[in-house]
């Protein structure tokens, strides 16, 4: 008998007492598996005060529910007089470690819209205290200069006594299902904008995780801010037909990004990356490795030509095909990144959902050359740049992909990458943003 037939069994002829019973005996580990195997994203795990709880004799519902989901209880708000008019951005943190691609966005969105507004700004982190440093960081990294002062407060989600003073002036740009539906609990829909930067319901199995998810989607009252024009047609074909009507579209911009010329007769080594996330699922590293290794082991990567970089986090001591093992590197600042992407010769970045990811682009607007892989109407990112190829990410395909790929940039390595821009995204935020900002001000 297995574990889920055990606890069927006991609940079917012990009742919930002695399932409970049962559990508090040492089964803690099993209930914490049929509770909290959906939850673990976006901070939904049952913590050991959720499980003792349900270990008492009375089981409360509403009470489990709410610990269950605490990041999406109603946000704890009070009323006062404030600005005529404040733009909230509302995310987990904006710490170092989670200032790149959407939070990054989220930033520059919020401060661009305060600016076009009027509004005062402040932002309100929901996991982890404010870094006012890593705001201004992100700022500086892409060309855009703000000098009204900005408010940061942090309204922990398992803070009891953190409240937020509203007024009839604030409004709310929202980064996730999680804190719109936490902000949609308190505060009037007319009043929020959720920038929506992934299918997040992708983020869980079907369950009760995705279900809220998609509650949240399927709404009609608020307005919806989509990355990327691919994103929205994917929401538009999988039973979200409202956010053609509800929903606006942007490409994201990719400025001051440090270029590498052309150097014929460069000797050097070839550096190749790899998108590396083995706790992110869709980013698909079991497959990235398997494939790379064997690449390597086939010698159409060769250790004597390429050095090979794995950045992201989490990522175990590897050994490719035998021989090779990648150079590991942890998540670096923006400055410290761009100038490492602008190095790189080569990338396999690899994402199963229907939006580009920024790593890609990343690399595309330097001139490096890059492998990724189809998904949904994700089919072909020529319009982007001409250096990404889109191959299906079956290990034959992706193994064909890079096998090109490879060629060229060795062949590259000797004649020197081709002269002029290697791609067709803005490399200015406030023009990318421009139609947005204009329709939310």
């Amino acid at each position: 008998m297995n574990l889920i037939e055990k606890i069927t069994w006991y609940w079917q002829n012990k009742g919930v007492r002695g399932l409970v019973r049962r559990i508090v005996k040492g089964r803690e580990s099993a209930l914490h598996h049929m509770l909290g195997q959906e939850q673990r994203s976006a901070g939904m795990t049952p913590s050991a005060a959720d499980l003792r709880a349900i270990a008492a004799d009375t089981l409360d519902v509403r009470a489990l529910i709410k610990r269950s989901y605490a990041p999406i209880q109603p946000l704890p708000v009070y009323s006062a007089p404030g600005p005529s008019a404040r733009i909230n951005l509302v995310t987990d943190s904006i710490n170092s470690g989670s200032l790149f691609g959407g939070v990054a966005t989220a930033i520059i969105l919020s401060v661009l819209l305060a600016k076009r507004t009027g509004a005062k700004l402040r932002v309100v982190t929901r996991t982890e205290a404010p870094d006012a440093s890593g705001f201004a960081h992100v700022l500086e990294c892409n060309g855009i200069k703000y000098v009204d002062d900005v408010e940061f407060v942090q309204v922990g989600v398992s803070d009891e006594r953190a409240q937020l003073d509203v007024c009839e002036g604030d409004r709310f740009l929202t980064t996730s299902w999680w804190t719109t539906a936490c902000v949609l609990g308190s505060i009037p829909p007319s009043r929020i904008d959720y920038l929506l930067q992934e299918d997040e319901r992708m983020f869980y199995p079907h369950g009760d995780d995705w279900l809220r998810c998609q509650e949240v989607l399927m709404r009609e009252d608020i307005r919806f801010i989509i990355n990327t024009e691919m994103l929205l047609r994917h929401f538009t074909s999988t039973g979200l037909e409202h956010m053609a009507s509800h929903a606006m579209w942007f490409e994201p911009a990719f400025p001051n990004q440090i270029l590498r010329a052309p150097n014929p007769g460069n000797e050097q080594r070839l550096k190749f990356f790899f998108y590396a996330r083995p706790n992110n699922l869709r980013n698909l590293f079991y497959r990235g490795i398997e494939v790379l290794d064997e690449v390597v082991a086939e010698g159409i990567l060769d250790p004597k030509s390429w050095d090979v970089y794995f950045v992201g986090k989490d990522v175990p001591k590897l050994r490719l095909g035998g021989v090779l093992e990648p150079i590991v590197l942890p998540t670096m600042e923006w400055r410290d990144y761009s100038a490492f992407i602008a190095s790189i010769d080569l990338g396999l970045c690899l994402m199963a959902t229907p939006h580009p990811s920024y790593p890609p682009l990343d690399l595309a607007v330097t001139g490096a050359l890059v492998v990724t892989n189809q998904f949904g109407v994700k089919r072909d990112l020529q319009n982007y740049s001409s250096r990404i190829i889109c191959v299906q990410p079956d290990a034959k395909s992706l193994k064909e992909g890079l096998r090109a790929m490879i060629v060229r940039a060795e062949a590259e390595q000797k004649t020197g990458r081709p002269s002029g821009k290697h791609h067709h995204l803005s490399t200015s935020w406030e023009t990318s943003l421009a139609a947005i900002v204009e329709q939310l001000r």
